[in-house]
């Protein structure tokens, strides 16, 4: 599937409503510890992309994944738990507002799905028979 001009339109659309999502729960309520969220999201697919080259040889089996990819995966999957935990975790610790906490969150959850579909829309194939 070729990703096109409005795939492009589209992701950039809603990565600017997250993050706008993510500032205004940090500026309505003059509390700017959301915006780690977005750093946080920001970072989150950084080490499944660094680990994923870490792929096997053409000599193991093509069932079993690397144990650096596992790995990747794994720290991918705990930076984003934490990007939706930390908003849950300053509610309740009432630093924000639980307004707040609902944009931040859906704000976060935008952002990390545009660079998810960004990710999928663009990925490059490699075939040794092409």
């Amino acid at each position: 599937m070729a990703a096109g001009l409005k795939t492009v339109i589209l992701l950039s659309f809603v990565l600017a409503v997250g993050f706008l999502l993510i500032i205004l729960s940090c500026a309505l309520w003059a509390n700017w510890l959301p915006l780690l969220v977005a750093l946080i999201f920001v970072l989150a697919p950084l080490p499944n992309a660094l680990f994923s080259h870490c792929g096997a040889d053409d000599f193991s089996a093509h069932e079993s994944t690397p144990s650096a990819v596992d790995l990747g995966r794994f720290m991918t999957a705990t930076v984003v738990v934490t990007g939706f935990a930390l908003p849950i975790v300053l509610t309740h610790s009432e630093v924000i507002k639980p307004a707040a906490c609902v944009m931040s969150i859906i704000g976060g959850g935008l952002v990390y799905g545009t660079i998810l579909a960004y990710a999928a829309a663009f990925r490059q194939d490699y075939s040794e028979f092409d």
